[in-house]
């Protein structure tokens, strides 16, 4: 009878324990799907006080990432916490100190540095997150096997596609003398490629910001092109209804310094400037910062062009 018993006791506690592992899931991954729900993002990008925001995030990230160590496999926070650690590396590091005077060099440097690392942290979760999908392809992706690595990739997993090539190409630009890391470069680039094919009209054509910079900045001898920038630079504004200020910055700060076109330059900065950020309150967060960075441009003429009296 007694050991009946201690049969009946220990069975009860076992259900007890797997029932409220049960529940504490089901309630980590309830509290995951609201975080992570329709709308959830706009919270940050739509905000016209970037400081706010700034300072909200860091406590915003590891909140999201302490979830997400406890459902490892949860696709939206997967992309959650991957993307606002590259979106914060950003705007509110890497951003910022390219605006910092020569003098503050060392400052610059740190928080450079600060990018690059977040960056990538965020690049890495993404990646994981499509290993977890794709058993091996990160494997493949390192082997440099690209197709292999995307032959199974879906217009859904464009998101984690999109910001893990971003944070990676991110990552680069800090530190493009780094040879042993731009020779990873085609991995990111085969990521972007197939976003660019399986949805092209991604976050409103963010795929094209994105190519604008890509094309405008790097030299000819590694894909560099002024003329595919202009082109992606014109897919940008179309699928962005004109709502995001992104690529003309974009476009400015690349080619048209390069190129050393000051008239051009001022147009399209001007038009960043007269922007009405009331028309595009779902860009209000970037178009804020695209206009501060604008202002700062115009007003630094003499650091990017020769000459600087051209009307």
């Amino acid at each position: 009878m007694y050991k009946k018993n201690s049969k009946i006791i220990i069975l009860l506690m076992l259900v007890i324990v797997f029932s409220s592992c049960t529940i504490k899931n089901i309630a980590l991954k309830s509290v995951a799907n609201a975080m992570t729900g329709e709308g959830s993002s706009t919270v940050f990008t739509g905000d016209n006080d970037p400081e706010l925001v700034a300072d909200a995030l860091p406590f915003a990230i590891k909140m999201y990432e302490t979830i997400l160590n406890s459902v490892p496999n949860h696709r939206g926070l997967i992309l959650q916490t991957g993307s606002l650690y590259i979106m914060y590396a950003n705007a509110f590091l890497y951003v910022p100190a390219s605006m910092l005077a020569d003098e503050e060099h060392l400052k610059q440097e740190f928080l450079m540095k600060r990018s690059k690392n977040l960056y990538l942290r965020g690049r890495d979760i993404l990646l994981k997150g499509l290993d977890n999908k794709y058993p091996g392809f990160l494997k493949n992706l390192k082997n440099k096997k690209y197709k292999l690595a995307l032959k199974n990739m879906k217009k859904e997993d464009v998101p984690l596609l999109y910001w893990s090539a971003a944070g990676w190409l991110g990552a680069f630009a800090i530190d493009p003398f780094d040879m042993k890391f731009a020779i990873t470069l085609p991995g990111a680039s085969a990521l972007m490629e197939i976003v660019n094919k399986l949805d092209n009209t991604f976050m409103k054509g963010a795929i094209h910001e994105f190519y604008i910079s890509y094309y405008g900045a790097l030299p000819e001898y590694m894909g560099g092109s002024k003329k595919k920038a202009l082109f992606h630079f014109n897919k940008a504004i179309k699928f962005s209804d004109n709502k995001s200020t992104t690529p003309y910055i974009s476009y400015a700060s690349t080619v048209l310094i390069s190129s050393q076109n000051l008239k051009e330059f001022k147009r399209v900065l001007k038009t960043v400037v007269g922007f009405n950020l009331e028309s595009a309150p779902e860009n209000m967060l970037a178009n804020t910062l695209n206009l501060r960075k604008a202002k700062w441009l115009l007003n630094n003429i003499d650091d990017f062009f020769v000459e600087t009296d051209v009307e």
